[in-house]
């Protein structure tokens, strides 16, 4: 019997260890580009899903972006129902360029589509293809824009119906996979498009990485896990916080955080905001700045204006959010 190549037995344990707790039964849908990560992905989970009892659905996201696209979807599409993958679907999406940029915005319609997808075929998990050199350029850029300690554990290997398998293997593992099972792969020309800030630092890691020292892409991943375990604990000791400081009257109990760390305050000003309803993406290291001095710099400055239309001023002992005044 020859030997299974190292990069694909590398790829299906990867997709093992991920799909260990479903229960039998279960559908697994692989969201897939067409790229080396994914189409390892795709090929991975159809070997190891029926062998332990799993249904594997594939979808690919059309964003329309690029001449030929469809004509790409559905000859992959195709691969995966010969592959014996069901459901199979291609979803067509647009893009509006204008909504945080080209990047983000593909970013954001892709999510939403594959949510939609989980959704209509009950789902239990959409499997992505990122990888340990993805997660490197994720904190690289992270730490570009200074982000906090949730920017730097970059990306989790779950968050939610969201599975990524692949964080702890390199693109080059997955490339390597892809040329043992001779599959047909689709290198899409946005990855090295200089137009794109994290293409261009895709181009310059192999020279940090010189300069650096050759295991920066793994540092960097390893930098991501660490910190991802800090912010667990810390969420969790916030979470008990605001569970006690948060009011049915949308109002924060400021005795409550008296004495509290800065690392804990912020993130419960970063919950009691979501309560509110400000999107935690939209909340802004300037707006949990201003809302702090709010707790600990009171000295009768007026209310903090939050994404959402929503306001946050103090009264006494509490904080209090609600609905913008507008001025009409």
């Amino acid at each position: 019997m020859a030997q299974l190549p190292r990069a694909v037995a590398q790829t299906r344990l990867a997709v093992r260890r991920a799909l260990a707790d479903l229960y039998p039964g279960a559908l697994v849908v692989v969201a897939c580009s067409g790229g080396p990560d994914s189409m390892a992905l795709a090929a991975a989970t159809a070997f190891v899903g029926p062998r332990v009892g799993l249904r594997v659905g594939f979808a690919t996201v059309d964003h329309g972006l690029q001449d030929g696209s469809a004509q790409r979807a559905a000859a992959f599409a195709e691969w995966a129902r010969h592959q014996g993958f069901d459901p199979v679907e291609i979803i067509t999406v647009e893009v509006d360029p204008r909504d945080g940029g080209p990047e983000n915005a593909a970013r954001s319609v892709r999510y939403a589509a594959l949510d939609d997808a989980r959704e209509r075929h009950n789902a239990a998990a959409i499997l992505l293809g990122h990888t340990r050199d993805d997660q490197a350029e994720t904190v690289l850029l992270a730490l570009a824009r200074g982000a906090g300690p949730r920017g730097l554990a970059g990306m989790p290997d779950r968050r939610g119906f969201l599975r990524r398998p692949y964080l702890e293997l390199t693109r080059e593992t997955l490339e390597k996979a892809c040329a043992e099972q001779e599959l047909d792969t689709w290198d899409d020309p946005h990855n090295t498009d200089p137009a794109y800030k994290r293409s261009r630092l895709r181009a310059l890691m192999p020279e940090l990485a010189e300069v650096l020292g050759g295991g920066l892409p793994g540092n960097l991943a390893r930098t991501a896990r660490l910190v991802a375990d800090d912010n667990r604990v810390l969420d969790g000791l916030a979470a008990r916080v605001t569970a006690r400081a948060a009011g049915q009257d949308a109002s924060l109990d400021l005795s409550v955080l008296t004495g509290q760390p800065r690392a804990l305050r912020t993130r419960v000003i970063h919950a009691w905001a979501r309560l509110l309803g400000v999107p935690g993406s939209a909340l802004s290291y300037g707006h949990v700045r201003e809302l702090d001095r709010l707790i600990t710099d009171w000295h009768g400055q007026g209310p903090v204006q939050l994404p959402g239309y929503i306001e946050v001023r103090r009264d006494g002992g509490k904080l209090l959010g609600g609905p913008r005044s507008l001025d009409l």
